[in-house]
């Protein structure tokens, strides 16, 4: 083009970033610069996307410092795009920065530092500039509410949804999903019943989109049937819906239903992906149905080798070493086209604490040692071997060994939900407000008849 403009350059750059081109976007935002070419708002708006999928650091900063120069900072559109460009790559003091310099930022700007914020886990600034927004549209809820959804912050995400709607805010398709994914991470079944009458309540009609996490989030909640059900009354289908039902059944144990509801989608013409195969993965393993997972996997390993990932090839290692098949597991992990990682003898080393396997147990896990030496969970594994096979001088010599290194055990914890309140416990537990009624409680549910007869056989 002899006679470049603006307008022409940035429709060039924006055609080479639209196309996943971003170093040849970069090459030509300074190619324009060269020809003397002075790039407006849309250009760095359009350019700094680029540099955002680069996750280039320094090239923002080049970039800000360039619209400093041109006086572009405050420029809504620039700001929006500076402040999108460092929430997107962590830099979350500089992203702030350019919401402070931005000319009367608007919501998409807000919009933007927030999720940045609630990605990097800063909550509480998230929440605090949230509040201080001039003003709070439907996406800007949004955005909090699915913020807090991938941060893990489950309560905080259902308690906006209600103030979202005390504040007269309609909630839309995209709202719900979060939602449901925040009650299913924290079991809060009769909560997330209570969300799945308000979406009936807002939408009427439900798209796969919002059904797929309702049949998801019944699953995940133990109620299998209710998942079912959600998922019969879907009209179109698609991979997404039915690896939601076949992870589910899975999660639950029920791996012979899953491989059901894998031949009645093949049935349908769809083909699975990677995700369908690890969840049938998952349920045959937990189903003991090592033959029907093997064939499953050499099937795809076949048909669509695409769709094969590392923890797919750590599933077939977990399935034959529960099943006791360790010379197999032994040999597939020595053809693995690939270098095994942590996990895939860790797979290992939990066949060995089924099968009291100790010689095995103890070359894996110095295996383990070798990739991380403070990978706290292999010695517990290791442990529970030389415990299960009656190894007491073993298992305090492992447990001297965590202590001396100062590893630190991750404490497992079970939940029940009452009255539509989730209460967690962990092991020993004493830090509930209603804990002396429940170890009262606990011990007349363990008292029997014959503790009273020894009682008085000893008086």
């Amino acid at each position: 083009m002899p006679h470049r403009d603006v307008v022409s350059a940035t429709a060039a750059i924006g055609a080479l970033t639209r196309r996943g081109r971003h170093r040849d976007a970069l090459a030509m935002f300074s190619q324009v610069l060269a020809d003397g070419v002075a790039p407006n708002e849309f250009t760095f708006g359009t350019v700094l996307r680029s540099a955002t999928a680069l996750r280039a650091p320094h090239v923002g900063a080049q970039l800000h410092a360039f619209a400093a120069k041109l006086g572009l900072c405050s420029n809504v559109f620039v700001g929006s795009a500076l402040l999108d460009h460092y929430a997107k790559i962590g830099a979350m003091r500089e992203a702030q920065g350019a919401l402070e310099d931005t000319r009367e930022p608007n919501v998409v700007s807000y919009t933007a530092l927030i999720a940045g914020l609630l990605k990097n886990g800063m909550f509480d600034e998230a929440e605090r500039l949230f509040r201080r927004m001039p003003e709070r549209n439907l996406i800007s809820w949004n955005a909090m509410i699915g913020g807090c959804s991938q941060a893990g912050l489950s309560e905080e995400a259902v308690n906006l949804f209600l103030e979202m709607c005390r504040e007269g805010v309609t909630p839309n398709q995209s709202t719900f999903p979060c939602l449901f994914t925040s009650v299913a991470n924290a079991g809060a079944l009769g909560v997330g019943r209570s969300v799945h009458a308000s979406a009936i309540k807002f939408l009427g009609k439900l798209d796969v989109y919002v059904s797929n996490s309702l049949v998801s989030f019944y699953a995940r909640c133990g109620s299998v049937e209710d998942s079912v059900l959600a998922f019969k009354k879907i009209k179109q289908k698609n991979v997404v819906s039915w690896n939601a039902l076949i992870c589910g059944y899975a999660q639950n144990g029920k791996g012979k239903e899953a491989l059901n509801a894998y031949r009645a989608m093949r049935a349908t013409g769809l083909k699975p992906n990677n995700v369908t195969l690890l969840g049938l993965l998952f349920g045959c393993n937990h189903a003991g149905l090592v033959n029907e997972g093997y064939a499953l996997f050499k099937t795809a390993q076949m048909e669509q080798p695409g769709i094969l990932k590392p923890e797919h090839y750590a599933c077939v290692v977990d399935l034959l070493s529960r099943a006791k098949r360790f010379d197999d597991a032994k040999r597939f992990l020595d053809e693995l086209p690939f270098e095994p990682g942590i996990g895939f003898w860790k797979a290992l080393i939990g066949g060995c604490q089924i099968h009291w396997n100790r010689e095995l147990a103890e070359s894996v896990a110095k295996r383990i040692h070798a990739l991380d030496p403070k990978d706290t969970s292999s010695y517990i594994l290791l442990s529970n071997v030389y415990s299960a096979a009656g190894s007491w001088q073993s298992v305090s010599m492992v447990r001297r060994e965590i202590k001396e290194k100062g590893l630190k055990k991750i404490t497992g914890c079970s939940w029940i939900e009452v009255q539509d309140k989730v209460h967690v416990f962990f092991n020993g537990d004493c830090r509930h407000q209603q804990s002396d009624e429940i170890y009262s409680m606990l011990e007349m549910c363990l008292y029997t008849k014959e503790d009273d007869e020894h009682e008085h056989s000893t008086v």
